[in-house]
């Protein structure tokens, strides 16, 4: 194991999994921890300078090593692995019994829809522990915080979606993030993921990992069939029908749809190259 996103071992400190494997000061089974804020970055390095993908509220780090600020570890969903900070986590936090099945929620201190009371915006797929009801309204765990939200917009963790399409078409119009996994701003592969992971369907968090690990490789000139994805050097695209996927990408700044053919010649012309794979799952 040499890609570093998965391989769970900083130089210190490594998970149990690799005993005889790498030369590591102590190993370790790890802790499970939650993700407390709406949305959390998860770091290449300890450095913390850039964004590798991020965890959005609800979702497991396994941590491995604490050194100050932050945690190293490894996500749940998909081995990730990289560094978080400690503030965005939880080791107490409750097990989630709802997600978020809207592109965005929001929670607030009251259930009521008059009351001027400061709202907390949270994202799909955000997983949430819900504690009580009030007619339309669910009282949630929000790290220390109890807050109401629509009850509407809630469904139980285990009743998944069944077309990563409608999933995928909810982010219509969500601003282009490198390395971003939210509808506060998703970039390609978060995309894919997120719209996979919706409907109960494993899926790793990049491009590259996305191309080697998911479907069947078809034949070049094999008619697109809903759902089928695109594959590019560094992007990926989902196949809406016949003729249209939907993609986040850096041309639109969105996530938007496209004709298959519109973008197969618009990113040869920008020098991305031709399609690398074309795979139904």
């Amino acid at each position: 194991m040499t890609d570093r996103r998965r391989l769970r071992f900083n130089g210190r400190i490594a998970h149990d999994s690799l005993r005889g494997a790498v030369a590591a000061e102590s190993f370790t089974a790890g802790s499970d921890w939650r993700v407390t804020a709406p949305r959390a970055t998860l770091f290449p390095s300890e450095a913390a300078a850039a964004r590798d993908r991020e965890l959005i509220l609800g979702e497991v780090f396994t941590v491995l090593e604490r050194r100050g600020p932050l945690v190293f570890g490894f996500a749940a969903r998909d081995g990730h692995v990289g560094w978080m900070e400690v503030a965005a986590l939880s080791a107490t936090a409750p097990v989630p019994s709802h997600r978020i099945t809207t592109r965005h929620s929001y929670a607030k201190a009251s259930p009521s829809l008059k009351t001027m009371d400061d709202s907390v915006l949270l994202p799909h797929g955000a997983r949430v522990a819900v504690l009580a009801e009030d007619g339309p309204w669910r009282q949630i765990a929000l790290g220390a915080d109890r807050l109401w939200m629509p009850a509407a917009h809630l469904t139980p963790v285990d009743r998944p979606d069944t077309d990563p399409i409608e999933v995928a078409e909810l982010y219509l119009g969500t601003p282009y993030l490198w390395g971003g996994n939210s509808a506060f701003g998703i970039d390609c592969s978060g995309l894919v993921q997120t719209a996979l992971l919706a409907c109960g369907l494993p899926c790793p968090g990049d491009s590259d990992q996305q191309e080697r690990e998911l479907g069947a490789a078809l034949p070049a000139e094999t008619p697109a069939r809903r759902g089928d994805l695109f594959f590019w050097t560094g992007h990926v695209a989902m196949a809406l029908d016949t003729t249209t996927l939907i993609h986040a990408n850096a041309h639109h700044m969105a996530v938007a749809h496209e004709l298959i053919a519109d973008a197969m010649s618009r990113i040869l012309d920008q020098g991305g190259g031709p399609i690398t794979a074309h795979k139904r799952l």
